[in-house]
């Protein structure tokens, strides 16, 4: 698992789910190893929802690898890969450190944070990919004298804490939802492990005293760590130095697994040295007698800038290799498995010469992430958020498998079950919506009188359950007792009637948007002859090489009144050729 036994969050439960819509298992394995289960943002509206489930790491592990051991046709060899067979531009294998060759017509590498990865704790540094696990140092030397962009990144981890040290009546115990929610579209709360609590405590100013008086030995602030962090999961010396204002931060304390003491502090991540982290974590509320197990670091590796890449994740520079993950720029478990499952499915259409499939930023998350790395690409560790998505109210996490179970159906890469599934949702939320509108509220009867209790909505006229469910504060719930639909099925539903105004008006939008920018661009195009167009912006389309108009407004620095310039110019030529043919 990652750092962080966690799946799912703000942006990062839509992937799942969008993963486990297409027959990927990380929903599924969340399922069989959730510990905590929450819906984060659950007063906001569908499109912001999140759900998120603390997990324990080796039943997450364990469900893996059952999954992987048991799938037919898929071999699995534990090795160190040490350099890429290329010939002429063109990756056709691996050399591993035990002197396997194994060659293949199409390479995915997904190294996350090992290619040249270095560990600091204070001013100590040491080799590693993660604590216990050594870095990959040949492969990235090897990877460094190709023709790709190479920068450094930087993540961090905290300290383990061992539960047994903590005094938890002094932390705040928060519970996870009910009803629990699940993260698969197959998932059933019956296959969810003992569920316990997480906790929460704060730093405070004494925190802050000692963090500001041991900077002179962080990598971070002495200038030994040159790779750029993560914006939105930063480590506490960058909190307290940032918002130097706020006299606390709050740290959620969540445990590892059901058969272990070790409790992940979230929200402390630190490269500060071993000595000063004890101080640090023992000036906490409830921590005050706990034992550090494992120390927190940060972590150094190589990454490569992803506009080196196409749309389906395959290298520009060496043709047949894919990079998904960390390795373009990404940060987070979920970002990674979504790149991971583009690439595969891309890899292998290229195999039996089948057209690449890229999905578009009104249709999946994951469309949305890759267009920005391999657009506008990153200087710093990416991280999927809703607010990415300029149509996020198509984008929920409620219809992930209505919006790519039949495409991933249509290529034969979804299990019989999951398809019939979908195909099941569609028509039963269809025949509900239906329903509603046949069922009716009357003014001053007991369910009217009822619903005007629990939600402070007043019914003044015979009203169908549909238009009921228009108003903000109804919910299906609220209407319909003892349902017989999932909740899953629920959201859909709510999600349609709620929203169906602004859902018709961004289909709309997108429609008008992919009639003005499907124009295709041919590679051999002389962007400097387009008269009007500015030096920089020629360059940036030159060096980028979009395809199409809608890729080349999404490049930064490219105007609207330039793709308008491209336009006429491309009308212009294609008159030309007309008239030279005739």
């Amino acid at each position: 698992m990652s750092c962080n036994p966690a799946i799912g969050g703000i942006g990062k439960s839509h992937l799942a789910r969008e993963i486990d819509a297409m027959g990927g298992l990380m929903a599924r394995a969340t399922d069989l190893s959730g510990i905590h289960f929450r819906v984060l943002n659950s007063s906001k509206g569908q499109a912001v929802r999140a759900t998120r489930a603390q997990t324990d790491r080796a039943l997450y592990k364990k469900a893996i690898q059952g999954f992987l051991k048991n799938y037919k046709n898929l071999s699995v060899l534990e090795d160190e890969v040490e350099d890429l067979l290329i010939t002429k531009g063109r990756a056709g294998g691996i050399l591993t450190k035990k002197k396997n060759k194994i060659k293949a017509e199409c390479v995915i590498l997904t190294a996350g944070t090992f290619l040249g990865g270095v560990m600091h704790t204070g001013l100590k540094q040491e080799d590693g990919g993660r604590a216990g696990a050594e870095a990959s140092n040949n492969l990235a030397k090897r990877l460094r004298s190709l023709p790709l962009e190479v920068g450094r990144m930087k993540t961090g981890t905290p300290p383990r804490i061992d539960g047994s040290s903590i005094n938890w009546n002094k932390t705040t115990a928060q519970s996870g939802d009910t009803p629990r929610p699940v993260m698969s579209f197959a998932g059933k709360t019956e296959d969810h492990p003992k569920q316990v609590n997480c906790y929460i405590t704060r730093t405070n100013e004494n925190t802050h005293r000692i963090i500001k008086g041991a900077l002179a030995e962080s990598p971070l602030y002495t200038g030994v760590i040159k790779g750029i962090g993560p914006r939105y999961c930063p480590s506490i010396e960058d909190k307290v130095v940032r918002y130097s204002g706020k006299d606390s931060h709050q740290i959620f304390l969540e445990p590892e697994g059901l058969d272990t003491d070790l409790v992940y502090p979230n929200g402390i991540s630190t490269s500060l040295p071993l000595e000063e982290q004890i101080k640090m974590v023992q000036s906490i509320q409830g921590l005050e007698a706990s034992k550090i197990v494992q120390p927190g670091y940060a972590i150094e590796y190589d990454y490569f800038n992803p506009r080196g890449l196409y749309h389906t994740l395959e290298s520009k520079h060496i043709h047949n290799l894919f990079l998904a993950g960390q390795i373009n720029g990404t940060t987070g478990y979920e970002e990674a498995g979504a790149q991971g499952l583009l690439a595969g499915i891309n890899a292998s259409l290229k195999v039996r010469k089948k057209v690449s499939w890229v999905p578009r930023r009104d249709q999946a998350y994951m469309g949305v992430m890759v267009d920005d790395l391999v657009i506008q690409g990153t200087m710093e560790p990416y991280r999927m958020f809703t607010s990415r998505a300029e149509h996020r109210l198509l984008l929920r996490e409620d219809n992930a498998d209505l919006r790519l179970s039949g495409i991933a159906n249509d290529m034969g890469i979804l299990h019989k079950a999951a398809w019939k599934r979908t195909q099941e949702k569609r028509r039963t939320t269809s025949q509900e919506l239906s329903s509603l509108k046949e069922k009716f509220i009357i003014p001053e009867s007991i369910k009217s009188k009822k619903l005007e209790k629990e939600t402070g909505e007043r019914i003044a006229e015979k009203k169908s359950f549909f238009d009921a469910l228009k108003r903000p504060a109804i919910k299906y719930l609220n209407l319909v007792e003892n349902p017989k639909i999932s909740q899953n099925y629920i959201d859909e539903i709510e999600a349609e009637i709620k929203y169906a105004g602004y859902i018709v008006r961004q289909h709309k939008e997108v429609k008008r948007a992919q009639k003005k920018t499907q124009t295709k661009l041919s590679r051999e195009l002389n962007y400097k002859e387009v008269r009007g167009l500015s030096i920089e912006v020629a360059e940036k389309l030159e060096k980028h090489k979009p395809e199409d108009l809608g890729e080349a407004s999404r490049i930064s620095g490219v105007t609207p009144a330039a793709i308008s310039l491209l336009l006429v110019y491309l009308k212009k030529k294609t008159k030309k050729q007309g008239s030279a043919a005739a």
